[in-house]
């Protein structure tokens, strides 16, 4: 029995590969649509999308085409091709603005973007365009089913963004080059008021003052140690049990020891 079982399987997978053999050959393009279609149902995308990009130019205006771009945009998002899906979400959402699919497509072509935004490390390029679309989203349709899950993207690709113009200042200190640290870390405070890495922007531009005035000429120690001790000022001031407590003030005794050399 299980031997009947196996053979009628295999006979089912020949007949369904050979029709869909026949259907990439055809030249008529119902057919294709047909088979693209079933196979869409079937979860088989890899091989509608072959069918959809034969038949794609040949239905444009046609009343079926508004189903088949957006399987075909599915498709392309559902095999994880996301510039793909994006492209085709997009002109999906252009080309059928009234369809019922409008809000999904829109969506989707933007959370293609979210998907494809690397590590904070990398080029944000892609980061920077699924905020835009994403944004763009949310105003176009404030009341949509996706509003929550576009809000929680865009939150996490922002962060994303933060973290590497934070991580950028940071490098600054990390290299010694103390000056361009200073001018990063107010920037990036300045940008980012509420940012979750304030607290450790706070400190890092206070190491890099401090480290600038301590190993600074003599001419100009005095001013830089005094923006060192503004520096620490606005650390304790945001957080007075700052998780740097013990490390900046040890650092800010030593500040206040060679200030002292000032008032003599």
């Amino acid at each position: 029995m299980k031997k009947i079982v196996s053979l009628l399987l295999l006979i089912a997978l020949f007949s369904s590969c050979n029709e869909y053999q026949k259907a990439l050959k055809s030249e008529n393009v119902a057919v294709k649509f047909a088979m693209a279609d079933t196979l869409y149902a079937q979860g088989k995308y890899s091989k509608a999308i072959r069918l959809f990009e034969q038949i794609a130019p040949e239905y444009r205006g046609k009343p079926q085409a508004e189903k088949l771009f957006y399987m075909y945009a599915q498709s392309y998002y559902k095999t994880k091709q996301y510039y793909l899906a994006a492209y085709q979400f997009e002109s999906f959402a252009s080309g059928y603005p009234k369809s019922a699919k409008i809000q999904e497509a829109s969506f989707l072509g933007a959370k293609s973007y979210a998907i494809l935004s690397p590590v904070y490390s990398l080029d944000q390029a892609d980061t920077y365009k699924a905020i835009e679309k994403l944004q763009s989203f949310i105003d176009r349709f404030p009341n949509s089913e996706y509003l929550a899950e576009a809000n929680g993207l865009t939150k996490l690709l922002s962060e994303k963004i933060e973290k590497k113009i934070y991580e950028n200042a940071k490098s600054y200190n990390t290299i010694s080059d103390y000056k361009s640290a200073l001018v990063a870390f107010d920037n990036f405070i300045a940008e980012y008021p509420g940012t979750k890495f304030k607290e450790d922007a706070l400190f890092y531009k206070f190491d890099s003052a401090y480290k600038l005035g301590i190993n600074s000429v003599p001419a100009k120690m005095e001013e830089r140690l005094n923006v060192a001790k503004v520096s620490y000022q606005n650390l304790v001031k945001f957080d007075p049990d700052t998780k740097y407590k013990e490390q900046a003030g040890e650092m800010y005794a030593r500040v206040e020891q060679e200030l002292q050399k000032y008032t003599k």
